[in-house]
């Protein structure tokens, strides 16, 4: 049981630390932000690109900020000993 109440602290420590993360991904005049919450938080489109162009690059944007988000929490929880699941 107190296993349980270490792993659940250390993850809401995990959460708090990650909390001001942000991840910026920028590519042909766009740029996607992604915060620690693995939230949107802002998304810049280039309106000289076409549709099927900005929908591509705004997909690419969108998996690289996620990824680098992912790639901070690893980092973090790596710091932290990791959760011991």
């Amino acid at each position: 049981m107190f296993d349980k109440i270490k792993q659940l602290k250390k993850i809401k420590e995990l959460q708090d630390s990650l909390k001001d993360e942000k991840a910026v991904a920028e590519r042909n005049g766009m740029r996607v932000i992604a915060n620690g919450k693995f939230e949107i938080e802002e998304i810049k489109t280039n309106l000289e690109l076409n549709q099927e162009e900005m929908e591509r690059i705004l997909m690419e944007l969108i998996n690289e900020a996620m990824r680098k988000v992912q790639m901070a929490a690893a980092q973090k929880m790596s710091q932290m000993g990791g959760l011991g699941l």
